[in-house]
């Protein structure tokens, strides 16, 4: 991996103070990442796997897909087997999260997908096919720029709501126009409060996920830089 050396987190502090609309006041029950939930579907996997010799309930995806969505829960092999219905915040149930699997080999764990940044990336993802490209209005760092909005026919720049905080996350492309969700900002807050020492080129995405049922799906992997700053990284 060639690990990229620019951070420019100070760029976008500003999106610190923007609120996601599903953190504050009255919240259905399809929107929270509710702890019973996750611990009912992990249940119903575990018994799942038990009764089947090790297989587990998940839908086949392509080798080459997102690893944090590779494996995602298949609820027709729970339901109503294993559990009397699907989670309320699920996709299958119109919730905004997508349920997964995390470690299959080893320890296979129930996670969650926040499907509203994917919303927001299928948006890009069908004007950029319209368009034929995905215009660049500058370099963030070596291989990964801002997007054009106006170019693409947005009135301003997008972001999508963090599934760890209030911030409003920006969105970034590489060089072949693949568009990810930037969680820069969320990984620095993290690496400033934390002791543990962190090997550059080591991927520290799992930062994110290790105290939070939600995996940073759509995102590039981070190392640190000598400053202890999230650095993107890039294939050789």
């Amino acid at each position: 991996m060639k690990r990229i050396s620019k951070f420019v987190v100070l760029t976008s502090l500003i999106l610190l103070l923007s609120a996601c609309g599903y953190k504050s006041g009255y919240e259905p029950d399809n929107v929270n990442p509710y702890p019973e939930q996750l611990e009912q579907v992990q249940s119903a996997v575990n018994q799942f796997s038990e009764n089947s010799g090790g297989l587990l309930p998940i839908k086949t995806r392509e080798a080459d897909v997102d690893q944090y969505i590779k494996y995602p829960v298949d609820f027709t092999k729970l339901v109503p087997s294993f559990m009397g219905q699907v989670p309320p915040n699920s996709f299958e149930a119109g919730g905004i999260y997508q349920y997964v699997l995390r470690d299959v080999e080893e320890n296979p764990t129930v996670k969650l997908v926040d499907l509203r940044g994917t919303e927001v990336l299928r948006d890009l993802n069908f004007r950029r096919s319209v368009n034929g490209y995905a215009p660049i209005a500058e370099t963030i760092a070596e291989g990964v720029y801002k997007l054009d909005y106006k170019t693409m026919g947005y009135k301003s720049e997008i972001t999508v709501p963090s599934p760890y905080s209030s911030t409003q996350l920006p969105l970034i492309a590489i060089g072949t126009g693949e568009i990810f969700i930037d969680y820069s900002i969320e990984l620095y807050k993290i690496l400033q409060e934390t002791d543990e020492k962190i090997e550059p080129g080591t991927d520290i995405r799992y930062l994110l996920e290790q105290d939070s049922p939600i995996v940073p799906a759509y995102s590039l992997p981070y190392t640190v830089n000598e400053n202890n700053e999230p650095v993107f990284m890039l294939p050789e």
